[in-house]
């Protein structure tokens, strides 16, 4: 911990640093301060929310240390991106809490050569983690304030295997199949055109239900024809954008 005091003399402040510290500019120390301050901050995140939420693969754990996630939230959230919260985003929506986030990556166990559909941008730092343990991640996203955020986040933090696209991310024309696909807000139903697109061996994570009881569900093509499903954990996020409504009207 760094503490720097002063003393009040004719109107002025006066600082005074320990010695180890006199030689090194007054600018360096205040930042040096700040970084101890955020890295405790990450580290409480990890210990005080993510471990207690049943996430304890140490692979993830290390990941949420080298993907910075208050680099992806602007100067005025950086502080409160460590906190078990909603922040809320440029289009009205909110990003996941990181506990939720840590929880994804430990279900899908992504592998280094698998590709990853991410549908839904948010600030673009899911698309970040999955990149870490994947080979490329292509994010749908259909709100343009969305797309303009995360793909400027992932460029500033040069993150390169990953794509963008401007889109409606639940369309049944959209093609490609993938060992992984994650949808980053609740739904429902689940599309039938998204199970398709796995591959065998492929996992499919997903919120359904209706608010406020989601069911994370875990989806695995074990075959061509066969998808098993495991209901994993309960919880609530924001609605999918762009999911297509249930009718529950019926004659």
């Amino acid at each position: 911990m760094i503490w720097v005091y002063g003393l009040r003399k004719n109107g002025a402040v006066i600082v005074k640093l320990p010695k180890r510290f006199d030689k090194m500019p007054f600018p360096s120390i205040l930042q040096s301060s700040i970084e101890m301050n955020i890295e405790k901050a990450r580290f409480n995140m990890i210990e005080q929310q993510i471990r207690p939420w049943n996430v304890l693969n140490q692979e993830v754990l290390d990941m949420l240390i080298v993907v910075k996630r208050e680099d992806y939230f602007p100067a005025e959230q950086k502080s409160l991106a460590f906190f078990d919260t909603e922040l809320p985003l440029p289009d009205g929506s909110k990003a996941m809490t990181p506990k939720l986030e840590a929880r994804i990556l430990q279900e899908l166990v992504l592998k280094k050569q698998e590709n990853v559909l991410l549908i839904g941008a948010g600030t673009g730092y899911l698309a970040a983690l999955l990149a870490y343990s994947a080979r490329h991640v292509t994010v749908l996203e259909s709100s343009k304030v969305l797309h303009a955020l995360a793909t400027a986040n992932l460029q500033r933090n040069h993150v390169s295997n990953v794509d963008v696209v401007l889109a409606d991310a639940f369309s049944d024309k959209n093609t490609g199949s993938y060992d992984a696909i994650v949808i980053a807000g609740g739904l429902e139903q689940l599309p039938e055109h998204l199970q398709q697109q796995l591959n065998v061996g492929g996992r499919l994570l997903a919120f359904v239900g209706q608010l406020p009881a989601l069911t994370a569900k875990l989806l695995t093509r074990t075959s061509a024809s066969a998808v098993g499903t495991q209901n994993l954990f309960e919880t609530v996020v924001e609605p999918a954008a762009g999911a297509k409504p249930v009718s529950h009207f019926s004659l």
